[in-house]
């Protein structure tokens, strides 16, 4: 099996080495990288996961990840690993795109055991048509759902709203293909935690509305197609359908 590639990221050269030589050994191929504004010049090599830290000089970790995601359109699974473990700071790490927030200090071995967890249920590894299927779609042979304007094709993880593409993040499409697939069904956010973000015990019940809240002003108009049932949860309300 061919190795993944791990980047590093972290203004701290010692911290850097310690994470190599542990991911190393754990059977990974890991480079690092001491500012944000290097860790750029080497996102050319299609890393497979980043390790990201936030407080650095220059441009900052939660900026690197958001630059990542909105400007470049990479959907490489982030890790931050940061002193910075406040709730609103954990949110902000979600908001930008992060798949897992681990706080400093740290056990080596958790972060190896969460890179190995993180890689293992992201869809980023998956083969396209092997996505989590969970919720009954709609019977299409290719899985594609189509309301009026919005158009969810699950094979290329593509959203399209009247025919323009609709850049959205892992997570954000997952939410989206979520509910779109059971119309009318209102799902808890306990739901769509178990569902996304799977068994990671740091995601609050917030990262949902947040999540769901910058789903809906990416969809535009299509996006009050996401409903929130008030004291149970949201549901896909079905527009006028083609």
């Amino acid at each position: 099996m061919e190795k993944k590639r791990v980047l590093v990221v972290d203004d701290e050269e010692d911290l850097c080495e310690i994470l190599r030589f542990n991911l190393n050994n754990a059977g990974f191929l890991t480079d690092t990288a001491l500012s944000a504004e290097e860790a750029i010049v080497k996102l050319k090599n299609n890393y497979d996961l980043l390790l990201l830290d936030v407080m650095m000089s220059g441009i900052s970790g939660f900026a690197l990840a958001e630059l990542i995601r909105k400007e470049l359109g990479n959907d490489v699974p982030i890790i931050f690993i940061t002193a910075r473990e406040s709730v609103t700071d954990r949110l902000k790490g979600f908001e930008t795109g992060a798949d897992d927030y681990i706080p400093k200090p740290f056990s080596v071995k958790e972060v190896v055991a969460r890179v190995n967890a993180v890689l293992n249920r992201s869809a980023y590894y998956k083969k396209a048509g092997q996505e989590r299927t969970d919720f009954k779609s709609k019977e299409r042979a290719d899985d594609m759902l189509t309301f009026d304007n919005l158009v969810i094709n699950p094979d290329n993880k593509q959203v399209t709203v009247f025919s323009s593409p609709v850049k959205l993040t892992k997570k954000e499409f997952e939410i989206l293909y979520m509910l779109a697939q059971s119309p009318g069904r209102i799902f808890s956010r306990g739901d769509i935690l178990q569902a996304v973000w799977k068994n990671d015990v740091y995601v609050l019940d917030r990262t949902v509305d947040v999540h769901i809240a910058r789903l809906r002003k990416k969809l535009g108009e299509a996006g009050a197609s996401i409903v929130n049932r008030s004291g149970y949860g949201y549901c896909f309300d079905i527009p006028s359908e083609k």
